[in-house]
């Protein structure tokens, strides 16, 4: 399979501060060109044999799919939760502009 050239990428966490702290921290780094924060949500999920209900926040990354790999590898560093939930999706269509965009802001320097 092909890496796709762009992707969303989606990760949860329990606190609107830690969302920020690690939207900013890719940010920084270049791992993503853009990070929005949507929240609380409730997650109801099964964890460790217990169906347990939860108040997330969701932060949505905008990266490229060279830079995939280090935002995962830096998602799981900065992450509270054990088994930090982490998807890609890839970007079928988008503005050529805002993928340009995209790829100038995720250039490594």
């Amino acid at each position: 399979m092909t890496p796709a050239e762009y992707l969303t990428v989606l990760t949860m966490i329990d606190s609107a501060t830690k969302a920020q702290e690690i939207a900013r921290g890719a940010i920084g780094a270049r791992l993503a060109a853009c990070a929005q924060i949507s929240g609380p949500v409730i997650s109801v999920y099964r964890w460790e044999g217990v169906v347990e209900t939860a108040e997330e926040w969701q932060i949505l990354f905008k990266t490229t799919g060279s830079r995939y790999e280090a935002l995962e590898a830096y998602l799981k560093r900065v992450h509270d939760y054990d088994t930090p939930e982490i998807i890609a999706t890839p970007v079928v269509r988008g503005s050529a502009d805002y993928l340009t965009w995209v790829t100038e802001e995720t250039v490594a320097r």
